[in-house]
């Protein structure tokens, strides 16, 4: 008979209550957001299923040109930032991890300075205005276009990659740009999966600068459309003249808020079980063998 560990079962007990915990709440904000507006009243914190199935809350807000543009722009923003984010770091990864260059410790040393000391809010809006960046999409897309830190763990993925397969790429006539991307990328995937995902929702909740660079409402992103609605409660930008009425039913707030932050956090969820995938141990097994 299987003996019990009483460390295990506290651990896996507390896991599941730290689920729960985190769980709960989303599927309340579900049950309401569904909830059809004459009864969404009546819901409370504890109530986990809709009192009246409706998706009248989600035709208001997907109808709505604020929401609806700002998840498109949320969408593209994130996309762009990504596989810019991962293009220019798996670059300067392979550079500085599998390389010799005169003046690599200078280089290095100098990352390390960044990664402490990053420069003020008045030097990058000042920086960003002398571009001619403002209210483009460009300066979110280009901000943090490498993560100090995230470089560093990129660095460590391609150190891991057998020596033994640069030197074959290399007898076999590869240059830096074929062993990058044909030998390098494949076999760091895990790696570039874990940073993908750690730039995708980076650049999908940022929203700080997107308030203080973007003035044109057309080039919001979600996150600050979620901000006005639900943090400083501005019904009024966000629903226009449909503050109270919408085709003739009443608008519930709570419901739509509900519905504007689901709407917020959906894509972060169906991005996880995707990357998640590439998260398998030992994708260089078997590679070579000494």
């Amino acid at each position: 008979m299987r003996r019990i560990e009483p460390m295990k079962v506290f651990i896996h007990v507390f896991l599941f209550l730290c689920t729960l915990a985190v769980l709960l709440p989303l599927v309340n904000l579900l049950a309401v957001s569904l909830t059809d507006p004459a009864y969404a009243h009546l819901m409370d914190g504890l109530d986990l299923w809709p009192k009246k199935f409706s998706l009248f809350t989600y035709e208001v807000l997907l109808k709505n040109r604020l929401i609806a543009g700002g998840l498109l722009n949320s969408v593209f923003i994130t996309a762009a930032g990504t596989l810019l984010n991962l293009l220019l770091t798996t670059m300067a990864a392979y550079v500085i991890a599998r390389n010799d260059f005169y003046g690599k410790g200078l280089v290095v040393f100098f990352l390390i300075v960044i990664l402490v000391f990053e420069p003020g809010l008045i030097p990058e809006y000042l920086l960003v205005k002398e571009l001619g960046l403002i209210n483009t999409y460009a300066v979110l897309i280009l901000y943090k276009g490498i993560n100090v830190y995230y470089l560093f763990i990129m660095m460590r993925y391609f150190q891991d990659v057998p020596n033994e397969l640069l030197e074959a790429a290399r007898i076999d006539g590869a240059g830096h740009l074929r062993i990058y991307a044909q030998v390098m990328l494949p076999l760091s995937k895990a790696g570039i999966a874990t940073l993908g995902l750690f730039y995708g929702v980076f650049h999908w909740n940022e929203y700080f600068r997107s308030m203080i660079y973007i003035s044109d409402q057309r080039k919001w992103p979600l996150q600050v459309v979620l901000r006005q609605f639900v943090i400083r409660q501005d019904n009024a930008t966000i629903l226009g003249g449909y503050e109270h009425l919408f085709g003739g039913t009443i608008v519930d707030f709570d419901a739509l808020q509900a519905g504007t932050i689901i709407i917020a956090i959906v894509p972060l969820l169906l991005l996880y079980p995707m990357i998640l995938k590439y998260y398998a141990k030992g994708a260089m097994e078997g590679g070579v063998k000494e």
